[in-house]
């Protein structure tokens, strides 16, 4: 009996430490505790690279009406030279050579005071309009006749210069806008505007007459003139564009040329340089 005691007691304490061994093991295995995790997940966040708080960028809103305009351009003439045509000619009208006009304005400009890179440009001044003619006259002074003569000379005696000049009492009026209104003198401009006029002359210019061969049988100038048959009121449409003080600028007329009842209706345009401080 003594002995089935004696083995019954090393059974049971050879389980309990087998358990005891097995169980600290276990321990040793066992994943770290959530205090634990949550410290770890603290130090690799503050760890981590930290991106640099950003703001939008606002772009400040100039305000123009403290522009400084001490140093505008106190230039007020405007000067023109053009190439010349006529819109709506019919084919018996010989246009041909280099058709020129000049024109020159004594101008002022008034800037918007909430913005100078507006300005209202007005003036006066004198525009000129020349229109060749190769082998045909025009009848500018012609009497007791109702409409303007394009008689052609192409078969016989003919001039060798012939043209047909107009001159003009003029208004323009532009709208304008400058990029740099407080460096005009290097800015980009551009204006759209009109032009009012009143006709001073209309003549021709004749010059040198010749033979059906081109030989020159008269050397000398012959001038008639009459604005009888033209419209005295002129009404045209302006553009131009400027870098500093020289550009392009364009013009067509909008009434025209020749009255109603005189002649084809005709309307006169121009296009070319412009040489402007404003």
């Amino acid at each position: 009996m003594k002995k089935y005691f004696i083995i019954a007691l090393v059974l049971l304490t050879t389980t309990a430490a087998f358990a005891q061994k097995k169980r600290s093991k276990r321990s040793k295995e066992q994943p770290a505790t959530s205090t634990q995790q949550d410290t770890t997940v603290v130090n690799k966040t503050l760890l981590a690279p930290v991106a640099p708080a950003t703001s939008p960028i606002s772009k400040v809103k100039r305000d123009w009406s403290k522009a400084n305009l001490t140093k505008r351009s106190a230039d007020h003439f405007m000067f023109q030279l053009g190439y010349d045509n006529w819109a709506g000619a019919p084919d018996s009208i010989n246009i041909r050579g280099f058709n020129r006009s000049a024109n020159f304005y004594f101008m002022f400009d008034f800037p918007f005071k909430t913005d100078p890179r507006l300005s209202i440009g007005a003036g006066l001044g004198i525009g000129s309009s020349n229109i060749f003619f190769h082998q045909q006259k025009v009848l500018v002074a012609a009497q007791g006749a109702g409409t303007l003569g394009f008689p052609s000379e192409a078969n016989g005696d003919h001039w060798k210069k012939y043209k047909l000049v107009t001159t003009y009492l003029e208004a323009p009026v532009e709208l304008r806008f400058a990029l740099d209104p407080e460096h005009m003198d290097k800015s980009w401009k551009f204006a759209v505007g009109v032009k009012v006029g009143l006709m001073l002359s209309a003549y021709t210019k004749a010059k040198d007459r010749v033979n059906n061969v081109g030989q020159t049988i008269g050397n000398y100038i012959e001038k008639e003139s009459s604005k009888q048959f033209f419209n005295s009121p002129k009404l045209a449409g302006t553009a131009r564009i400027s870098k500093g003080v020289i550009g392009l600028f364009g013009q067509f007329q909008a009434n025209s040329l020749i009255k109603t009842s005189a002649g084809p209706s005709v309307f006169p345009f121009s296009m070319g340089i412009v040489l402007s401080g404003l």
